[in-house]
């Protein structure tokens, strides 16, 4: 009954906080309802500094969400295949090297100069106004591993607000969907290294690229088999219900062949939803199946779950009883991101046909935006040394992302 109470009562309060975004804030709805989380949590906080009991009640409520397995396990493989079902692979295979690169090379180029930055901000500019973070190199570059990827979830959340030509989106939504093989290889590989040279016995450059094909290609070998399965057995069951159930066992088979393989999920969850979506399109369009229906459904449950999610990146605050302490830490690392990004993209951006000119290049930065997966990620290391400050750095750079970035974007595109 635990899990389901703290559910119940959340989905309570994201229904209230839907009511009053669109009442009186009118932000987008999944950004509206972050803030209004985040707003009652820093609340809580000054309320628990004189009467801890509502803030304890709060801490406990959603302390029994296990945030990184509810993410990474579940949600996130509904709501990328809500995305993935409407994307045209016509549009990625137009832009299929850009995707490619800004979702390999740039991963690695934006860790290494995360990590490089942060440590020498910390070890070197810090220490000169009095603040002294004595964190070791290989934890600067974890963080990098953790924050360089841009997070599928809500770049699809805001480009929906966002009017950008159909090759601008497609390069940054790509990246998006695309960047998580990458991005996992990278992040076991440094968190290997940093939890102890016995580890290192298992890390070479045949083990890493033998991961890398396991993780990313054959994910998408599998993804692209599952796709066409379920395709198949929409074409031959004209029934808009059976096409749902089809969808839904798409979702749920992807996590459990990943699992039992131990490749990518989200990748396979990726390439499925990509051929299913195309191809029911293309035979809709000759049989007039109901395609709509299924279309409104994945929608539906795209705006339940980001509801959700973006309730618990807000409420996931009150789980960082030190953020006070690493705030001039966030704010550098917020900066440092900034600079990874562009370097990340503008240096490929030289090996790339296209127009790269620099509002180009300056949207694809500002639009690379970080969110829960970040956050799951950071959560996921296990009690190491310096966690609390990984976690809480990481949190500043995903809050100022999905915020400042996430609404602003609408307007920097339309003044560009």
């Amino acid at each position: 009954m635990g899990l389901y109470y703290s559910l119940s009562v959340l989905i309570i309060i994201a229904t209230g906080f839907y009511y009053v975004n669109a009442r009186f804030l009118k932000l987008p709805s999944t950004i509206g309802i972050m803030v209004l989380a985040i707003v009652c949590s820093v609340c809580l906080v000054i309320i628990g500094r004189f009467e801890p009991v509502p803030l304890h009640d709060m801490n406990e409520l959603v302390g029994r969400i296990d945030f990184t397995n509810l993410l990474m396990s579940g949600m996130l493989y509904f709501l990328l295949f809500a995305g993935a079902i409407q994307i045209n692979l016509d549009d990625l295979k137009e832009e299929k090297m850009p995707i490619i690169i800004f979702s390999s090379i740039s991963i690695i180029i934006s860790t290494f100069v995360v990590g490089f930055l942060l440590y020498y901000v910390l070890a070197f500019l810090f220490p000169l106004i009095g603040i002294h973070f004595p964190v070791s190199p290989i934890y600067c570059f974890l963080f990098g591993a953790i924050i360089s990827p841009t997070d599928p979830i809500a770049v699809l959340v805001i480009l929906k607000k966002t009017t950008i030509s159909k090759s601008l989106e497609t390069k940054i939504t790509g990246e998006a969907l695309f960047n998580d093989g990458m991005a996992i290889i990278l992040f076991t590989v440094i968190y290997s290294i940093a939890q102890g040279q016995e580890q290192l016995k298992d890390i070479s450059f045949l083990s890493i690229t033998w991961l890398l094909v396991k993780e990313a290609f054959g994910a998408l070998i599998i993804g692209m088999i599952l796709g066409y399965i379920g395709f198949l057995a929409i074409k031959k069951v004209n029934d808009y219900k059976f096409t749902v159930l089809v969808t839904l066992s798409a979702v749920m088979g992807a996590y459990m062949i990943s699992q039992a393989l131990g490749i990518s999920g989200p990748l396979t969850m990726v390439s499925a939803g990509i051929i299913i979506g195309n191809e029911s399109r293309k035979y809709s369009a000759q049989k007039r199946t109901d395609i709509d229906f299924v279309k409104n459904f994945w929608e539906l449950i795209d705006e339940v779950l980001n509801t959700i999610l973006f309730l618990l990146m807000g409420f996931e605050l009150l789980l960082l009883p030190d953020l006070s302490k690493y705030w001039a830490s966030g704010l550098a690392a917020i900066l440092i991101v900034l600079i990874a990004r562009y370097m990340s993209v503008r240096i490929p951006a030289f090996a790339l046909k296209g127009d790269y000119s620099p509002k180009t290049i300056f949207i694809l930065v500002w639009g690379g935006v970080r969110g829960g997966v970040s956050i799951a990620l950071a959560l996921s290391i296990g009690d190491v040394l310096h966690r609390g400050f990984i976690v809480s750095i990481t949190y500043f750079v995903v809050v100022f992302s999905i915020i400042v970035q996430g609404l602003s974007l609408k307007k920097l595109v339309n003044r560009l």
